[in-house]
């Protein structure tokens, strides 16, 4: 994702390093809490300044977020535990957009939402409560399997990420700038691929795939997009073999981590769209690689995590809502032939070749495709 700090905020991320501090918190709500005792969503109403919910309490189980934008910045929604970590998120709502997010919580506790009007800093915080037990879900053997094999390729990923991380690094290490060069972007793909998860364990994230906004945040500047500095725009420096091995460390350590997820469908589906979002505030900008212009390669890591994540869920969706596997099908289609058509060979072209007009173009399709997975959490949620 293209935002320093912030951007470990995905719905299978357990774990945010706060920024700054926006504004007071100025949740309202519905004091006699119907709206959730009855099992209805709660509305959040979100501005520039104001984080509003028509109720702060819910009862464990499925938990329904109507989030919309009456500000004039595009803002993010998140659901905290204890210690600042991340249960869930709906991000890029644009102003006067209305975005759904669900949240599956088994167990009472003191929660926290935040509204983050310009998608930087701490965010509008406010208290949120949840009550009772949730009743344990059916042992349906089609979401168990979709849980088994999405486990499966995260752990696939991971390898990768960890193999081509090795090369990469040996490469910087040699001083062999070409081959580091060559080597940057497909190192990474796995990473973008797996977001939803790798985002989850607090300082690795930023460490690991900070950009050099993270500075402003108090942090050290490390990590893929240093190196990515270092290999187009200065040269390596004397620390450059440093910054590689602890990259490659903090990789690995995230890489074990990683594999230890237990996921639900509702946040596989989640972070599906997470991915997709993550493409609308990046990756489509130019904004995540702004020194090797790789930003293509993120794209499609991000696509095909996505992709993978539904293809899991396939039979779940399939079965209950056919004619949206449909459209799932063709707007996939659609977009992974449109960010094709911008390869060479087997490379992608750099950002910078695409004209205003093939950024159109990728920006349609992927509003149209995002459109179709925003509604898979409620298919898969569906009794």
């Amino acid at each position: 994702m293209s935002r320093p700090v912030l951007r470990v905020a995905t719905p299978l991320a357990l774990t945010l390093v706060a920024g700054l501090g926006l504004a007071a918190c100025t949740d309202k709500a519905d004091p006699t809490g119907s709206s959730t005792a009855a099992g209805g969503p709660i509305t959040v109403t979100a501005t520039d300044t104001t984080c509003q919910l028509s109720a702060t309490t819910a009862k464990a189980g499925t938990v329904t977020f109507q989030v919309t934008n009456a500000g004039s910045k595009v803002n993010e929604f998140y659901l905290y535990a204890e210690g600042d970590r991340i249960v869930s998120e709906v991000e890029n709502i644009t102003p006067g957009l209305k975005r759904e997010l669900k949240v599956e919580i088994t167990e009472p506790g003191t929660f926290s939402t935040a509204c983050k009007p310009g998608m930087v800093g701490d965010g509008i915080r406010g208290t949120f409560t949840v009550t009772g037990t949730a009743v344990a879900g059916s042992a349906d053997q089609k979401v168990a399997k979709a849980i088994a094999d999405y486990k499966a390729f995260v752990a696939s990923e991971t390898d990768e990420l960890v193999e081509g991380t090795e090369a990469f690094v040996a490469a910087v290490k040699a001083g062999d700038v070409a081959k580091a060069k060559s080597l940057y972007a497909q190192a990474r793909h796995p990473w973008e691929a797996i977001e939803p998860v790798a985002e989850s364990f607090g300082d690795l994230d930023p460490r690991i795939d900070g950009r050099e906004d993270v500075v402003e945040e108090g942090m050290k500047f490390t990590g893929y997009h240093r190196l990515e500095k270092d290999l187009w725009v200065t040269g390596l420096k004397k620390d450059s073999n440093a910054i590689a091995d602890q990259l490659l460390a903090d990789v690995k350590e995230i890489a074990a981590k990683s594999k230890t997820v237990e996921p639900t469908a509702l946040t596989i589906a989640n972070g599906a769209k997470a991915l997709l979002d993550e493409v609308a505030t990046g990756k489509i900008t130019g904004e995540e690689e702004r020194y090797s212009h790789t930003d293509l390669w993120d794209f499609d890591g991000n696509l095909e995590g996505s992709r993978q994540a539904l293809a899991v869920l396939r039979p779940v969706i399939s079965a209950k809502a056919p004619e949206l596997q449909k459209a799932l099908d063709a707007r996939f289609k659609e977009l992974s032939g449109l960010l094709g058509s911008h390869k060479t060979g087997a490379d992608y072209k750099s950002y910078t070749a695409l004209s205003d007009a093939d950024i159109k173009a990728l920006t349609v399709a992927l509003d149209a495709l995002s459109e179709q997975v925003s509604k898979v959490p409620g298919v898969v949620e569906a009794k």
